[in-house]
């Protein structure tokens, strides 16, 4: 009754509208009382058949510039543009857990209407003040040893998936979604192709992931607002369930497609473009975006995991040199790794944790320290070993690292419906150096 008697308290008493003055691509020229209208106000244009939702993104003279969330097929001069007073929000609950929901919050999955809370939550929120926040908490398995071993990540800790498009991102998200220790999943697929959700939903996920997940989705045919919106909804759910208590595993595929998606919006409200193509707005929507995970003030936190689609394999590419001087690490996955078939395909050399060593087991950490150490070395003499210009006997640290490397090789590697916990993953490292005598 209290959900219903907000939600009744949200509706306009008065009607305020304006009047479709024009249409240029994208965007919607809307004349009237722009007073009333802010930047970020819902607008709904009424066609006679489907009524079109849009944003207030800007304006231009005395005319607000919208951008609609679906196609503009009915759209005519003089449409009626009604102004929405009560604020972008939803109203998520615990019975949210185990169903899917577009951009603006509708269930898209067949099982009826979604239970509303009490409170909304906005969908564009500011992450807690700095000096409110509690520190990470304790090291977090995530069911993936490569992950647990030499890039440990702690509760609350922000994480992101470097790679290009095929390397095996969206597998190494399904094996944390199944595996990791987290009350709820909140997973955002944002600008995903079409075919493949079902597939995640039903291979990668399975019923048991769903039952305590959250699915945020918008494809790559939506429209560009939608695919924005669908990133800060998966954020809002996620901020919801933190406000809750709990231990949140907050999963965004990918914020490459958001950056995008706000540079499409960008472009058409006239901003200039910059590196690449993106507008200045891409810049400042990032840290924005990824600053409201983490640690709240209270006992629950964000733990997340946003992938970047390195544009041409380009790991210094202007998105992907943003989100990495924001995130609290990095996992670079590589293609190379993935063509000889090991997968995950992570390069431990180039991946870290800063939360480590502190969020290492400290009886464990040279363990850690001396396999980094050999992977190392074979990685500096990789191309002379295998064109057999390396003798054996030149150099006792490359002779151990060549004994070490099909054993390490392997560890790094793993199923992807197997689930090895931190303890495991740590003793097994341990095995593999006392076995070839390699002692820290």
């Amino acid at each position: 009754m209290r959900a219903l008697a907000n939600q009744i308290a949200d509706i306009d008493g008065i009607s305020i509208y304006g009047r479709v003055a024009g249409v240029r691509g994208l965007m919607v020229e809307a004349a009237g009382p722009i007073h009333a209208m802010s930047v970020g106000a819902r607008v709904t244009i009424e066609t006679g058949a489907k009524p079109i939702p849009c944003e207030v993104i800007g304006f231009h003279g005395d005319q607000a510039l919208l951008m609609p969330f679906g196609g503009l097929d009915g759209v005519r001069r003089g449409c009626k543009a009604l102004v929405s007073q009560s604020p972008a929000a939803i109203r998520p609950s615990m019975g949210w857990l185990g169903r899917v929901v577009n951009a603006l919050g509708e269930p898209i999955d067949g099982k009826g209407p979604l239970p509303q809370g009490g409170n909304p939550m906005p969908f564009r929120a500011d992450p807690p003040a700095a000096h409110t926040r509690r520190r990470v908490g304790a090291p977090l398995d995530m069911g993936v040893k490569t992950m647990n071993t030499f890039l440990t990540c702690c509760r609350g800790q922000r994480m992101g998936i470097f790679a290009g498009s095929g390397v095996g991102k969206s597998v190494l998200l399904s094996m944390i979604a199944r595996n990791v220790d987290a009350d709820v999943s909140v997973i955002g697929l944002i600008g995903e192709r079409g075919r493949e959700v079902q597939e995640f939903l039903q291979e990668d996920l399975g019923d048991e992931g769903l039952a305590r997940s959250v699915v945020v989705v918008a494809t790559s045919d939506e429209p560009a607002l939608m695919r924005k919106q669908a990133a800060y909804l998966t954020l809002s759910i996620a901020e919801y369930f933190r406000d809750q208590e709990k231990q949140v595993m907050l999963m965004m595929d990918s914020v490459t497609r958001f950056a995008m998606a706000q540079r499409e919006i960008g472009l058409s409200a006239g901003e200039p473009p910059t590196a690449k193509g993106y507008t200045p707005t891409v810049f400042s929507e990032l840290p924005r975006l990824l600053e409201r995970a983490g640690p709240g003030a209270g006992e629950g936190a964000i733990t997340a995991i946003f992938t970047v689609l390195v544009d041409g394999d380009d790991h210094n590419e202007p998105v992907a040199d943003a989100v990495r001087g924001i995130l609290d690490g990095h996992i670079v996955m590589e293609r190379s790794i993935a063509e000889r078939g090991r997968y995950p395909a992570i390069n431990v050399l180039k991946s870290v944790s800063r939360t480590m060593p502190r969020s290492a087991d400290p009886a464990f950490w040279p363990v850690i320290q001396k396999a980094k150490r050999v992977l190392s070395t074979y990685g500096d003499m990789e191309e002379l070993i295998r064109l057999g210009a390396y003798r054996a006997g030149s150099s006792a640290e490359v002779d151990e690292a060549i004994r070490l490397q099909p054993d390490l090789e392997a560890f790094l590697g793993q199923r992807k419906d197997e689930a090895i916990g931190i303890q495991a993953g740590y003793q097994q490292l341990a095995a593999i150096l006392e076995r070839h005598g390699a002692r820290p």
